[in-house]
């Protein structure tokens, strides 16, 4: 997850007074502003579900109001504690975490709840309405949706969705949509050509064989193989496109995956356009990430394009860099994002490449997905483990910028105020061992002057070090 708190705002309250408001963005997106008192009393909720020593250091309370360079200097602290925060899996998956950037996202939009006729679609555009709540979370809608087409609960977890932005026949990926965010409230946030779209979870093409038996599952794969080649996204040539133009006209679904799935860039993501530094600085490129790799692809002349792939077992690491200085270039993006990962080109050459593009952040969800399923495939750990059956109810209160507080009780079935637990029981979780797969340490960085070193290079903690990276060996060089 990349967090930051780029900057603030001045909010008024009830009675005229003013107070600062820290805008949290998750993944490259606004996702909620908060008070410091809120962040106050979220830090003392997990203080005593975890303990102190466990949690990183909470900027202190001030008895007098605090200056601009104080005010800046506490976003700074507010935004590196988040960071920290969520380098520890068991908080970033606990319902306290979660339930907190819900809530702050239903009081940040004035959310109502009510039940509403939300539409979600398949890749085809074939769309589906499920009755959801306004405030229902990600994972709620998610098993409203299979419920409404039959897909059987025990594969859901195959399945996820996505905030995409639709401009005639052209698709943009956005960003995955995570629990601690309602989907409806995600949309709106968003402009009109948004949408919500279901797309498998998963970047390992052999998971495909886990669903294929299951006709739901099996269609939700194939309307999205037939997306992806109708974009572009598939890499194909005329004679396929005839043999899966035909497969397509007769509905031969399973042959028509059963040949999709040998074709290079199958269930790859593909990107906008976008500049990179290789093979020389500005260098326009298109890049795919799918298929345990980064996929260049470079215009060059003659319509021709030169072709190149960035093993993820030969990054070293990969850190997202967000600068909020003035952007020059038109139609650019507010804020500056991007993606720069350390490669080993040769045996003894490590080379920073570094991609500039408004889906950095998304880029870099991609490479830490692909991570992790190589590092449970390598460990022995199945693609995902359900929840347990039952139900398991705790509490915790959330604080409203007002000051007032309600209480939330979460439940696998039910909630209250919109949150939905689907999460194993979290006892069990603090009894796992934490060394099944180790979680990488991530943390986004806001470039700013005092953000560099005297050098100009970034701190260390921006980094997001690649455990796959380690396993290389001399038939990899």
């Amino acid at each position: 997850m990349h967090f930051s708190i780029p900057d603030t705002q001045e909010l008024k309250d009830n009675h005229g007074g003013t107070y600062v408001g820290y805008n949290i963005h998750i993944n490259g997106a606004y996702h909620c502003t908060v008070r410091y008192r809120q962040l106050h009393s979220f830090n003392e909720q997990l203080k005593r579900e975890y303990g102190s020593t466990h949690l990183p250091h909470f900027p202190p309370k001030k008895l007098l109001p605090l200056s601009p360079p104080q005010l800046e200097e506490r976003r700074i602290l507010l935004e590196k504690y988040i960071q920290t925060l969520t380098q520890d899996p068991d908080i970033g998956d606990c319902n306290i975490f979660k339930g907190f950037l819900l809530s702050a996202q239903q009081e940040t939009q004035n959310a109502v709840q009510e039940d509403i006729d939300l539409d979600v679609y398949m890749m085809n555009w074939h769309k589906v309405t499920v009755r959801v709540n306004t405030t229902d979370s990600t994972d709620t809608v998610l098993l409203e949706i299979a419920k409404e087409i039959n897909l059987p609960e025990e594969l859901v977890c195959y399945f996820c969705l996505y905030l995409v932005k639709k401009v005639e026949a052209d698709i943009k990926m956005e960003r995955r949509l995570q629990n601690f965010e309602a989907p409806f409230l995600s949309q709106k946030a968003a402009d009109s050509s948004h949408c919500i779209v279901i797309r498998k979870s998963y970047w390992e093409p052999s998971y495909d064989e886990d669903i294929l038996s299951n006709k739901i599952a099996l269609n939700l794969l194939y309307v999205q193989a037939v997306s992806d080649v109708e974009q572009g996204w598939v890499i194909t040539n005329k004679q396929t496109k005839r043999q899966l133009a035909t497969l397509q006209s007769k509905g031969s679904k399973q042959e028509y995956l059963q040949l999709v799935r040998t074709l290079r860039h199958y269930g790859y993501i593909q990107f906008e356009p976008c500049v990179c530094n290789y093979p020389e600085p500005n260098t326009r490129v298109v890049i795919s990430i799918g298929g345990k790799e980064i996929n260049f692809r470079i215009p060059a002349s003659n319509n021709q394009v030169k072709e190149g792939s960035f093993r993820i077992t030969r990054i070293r690491c990969w850190r997202i860099i967000t600068s909020n200085a003035n952007n020059q270039e038109e139609n650019s993006s507010p804020h500056l994002l991007e993606l720069s990962f350390e490669y080993l080109l040769s045996k003894d050459k490590l080379q920073w490449i570094t991609v500039k593009s408004d889906q950095a952040v998304l880029m870099s969800v991609c490479l830490q997905g692909m991570v992790e399923e190589l590092l449970s495939k390598r460990n022995g750990i199945k693609f995902k483990k359900q929840p347990e059956q039952g139900i398991r109810r705790c509490s915790w209160s959330y604080m409203k910028r007002d000051g007032s507080s309600y209480e939330i009780s979460v439940s696998r079935s039910s909630s209250s105020e919109g949150i939905v637990d689907n999460e194993e029981d979290y006892s069990r979780r603090l009894n796992k061992s934490r060394d099944h797969v180790r979680k990488e340490k991530f943390s986004s960085y806001s470039v700013k002057p005092s953000g560099r070193t005297s050098s100009g290079s970034l701190s260390p903690e921006s980094l997001m070090e690649n455990d796959v990276f380690e396993g290389i060996g001399d038939d990899d060089l």
